[in-house]
């Protein structure tokens, strides 16, 4: 081959790569304002306990040293905070990597997953970026409907993912219905509950899965630290399930996916219970305030049990959820559009604090009186 003919040849993704939808972050900034409130991506207002920040800095002089390959540290204390075995966990650079993980672990070319209509948008990245087929099934009222995934379900199947709570919608499935829908897929098929926001609910019904993750062959609970620990800029996640799903996760992930830095300020976190509880009050009290005061003013709201809710607008030039999203904006409250999730007439916003949720209400009925 000549060189001239060598020089046009390049790197081809395999298959099916460059067709994915790239996940897009809500945004962050609101050009020309003095003060901005940013309600688009569920952090926490309460910030990290101080106990993780203490950590955070003590790690930070051994920077010349790797971390812990086996997050021995984080894995303990998660351990201890649940009554679990240590290796049944399985950390990750944030539970978007465990996701990811068990995607290429348990699915391939020809094999079939399942998520909502208006789930997570990173289950069908990673099942496509594992050389699977995403298979999307319908909600109803906005809730994971366990019929619609069991009807889908095919011997190409391999793994449904569940957000429980879901994002965007806030809305949950209550255990009993988990445990429905675990008992209707094939043994053959993984089921991960992704309980990223599992720590704000109040619902006497609700169960994260933690139990079923324990006790069945083919079930794992995800968590993260980016939600009520507020360590978001860690990128802390963990996961517990069976032997089989943890050693086949240990045997594929990298060998340092935590650092460090990460390790001891979850171990520190996630031992806070003070710091925990407290956002959970918080969260609890604002969003029934902000529930009430979005209805109040004549719009639709989702009920959620997550640290954020969904917030409907009419499809009426001058009133629609993008033309709200930009007078908020406008006025320095940043929230998420949701239009990717197949919900072009909602807004998400995110519980701040007390001066971003008024803030925020301010804005919304300004755009009210147009």
């Amino acid at each position: 081959m000549s060189a001239a003919a060598s020089s046009l040849l390049r790197p081809v993704p395999k298959p099916g790569v460059l067709a994915i939808d790239a996940y897009v972050p809500g945004k962050s900034t609101a050009p020309g304002v003095a003060k901005v409130y940013k309600l688009s991506s569920n952090e926490t207002p309460l910030g990290p306990s101080p106990h993780a920040v203490a950590a955070l800095q003590e790690a930070s002089a051994k920077l010349a040293a790797y971390p812990d390959g086996t997050a021995s540290k984080l894995r303990t204390a998660i351990a201890a905070r649940f009554g679990l075995d240590p290796a049944r966990i399985v950390c990750g650079a944030g539970s978007d990597e465990l996701l990811f993980l068990l995607s290429h672990a348990f699915v391939g070319p020809g094999d079939e997953g399942i998520y909502c209509e208006h789930g997570f948008l990173i289950y069908r990245i990673a099942m496509l970026s594992a050389g699977g087929t995403p298979v999307v099934v319908p909600e109803t009222n906005l809730t994971t409907d366990v019929d619609a995934i069991l009807a889908a379900v095919t011997p190409r199947t391999k793994i449904v993912y569940i957000a429980n709570p879901n994002n965007p919608t806030g809305t949950y499935l209550p255990f009993d219905e988990v445990r429905r829908l675990h008992a209707g897929l094939p043994g053959n098929v993984l089921l991960v509950l992704d309980g990223a926001y599992a720590e704000y609910v109040r619902a006497n019904d609700y169960g994260a899965g933690l139990e079923l993750a324990l006790e069945a062959q083919n079930v794992v609970m995800t968590r993260t630290f980016s939600k009520i620990h507020g360590l978001a800029a860690q990128r802390i996640g963990w996961m517990v399930g069976p032997e089989g799903v943890v050693d086949a996760l240990n045997r594929i992930r990298g060998p340092f996916n935590l650092s460090s830095g990460s390790i001891a300020a979850g171990a520190a976190a996630i031992a806070d219970e003070a710091h925990l509880a407290a956002a959970v009050a918080h969260n609890t009290e604002w969003l029934d305030w902000l529930t009430n005061e979005i209805r109040a003013l004549g719009y639709a709201v989702t009920p959620s049990v997550a640290n954020f809710l969904l917030a409907h607008f009419p499809d009426e030039p001058g009133r629609t959820a993008a033309d709200a999203d930009a007078h908020l904006t406008r006025h320095g409250v940043i929230v998420r559009q949701v239009a990717s999730y197949g919900l072009p007439n909602a807004l998400r916003v995110s519980v701040g604090s007390e001066e971003a949720n008024r803030a925020f209400i301010d804005a919304l009925k300004s755009f009210g009186r147009g």
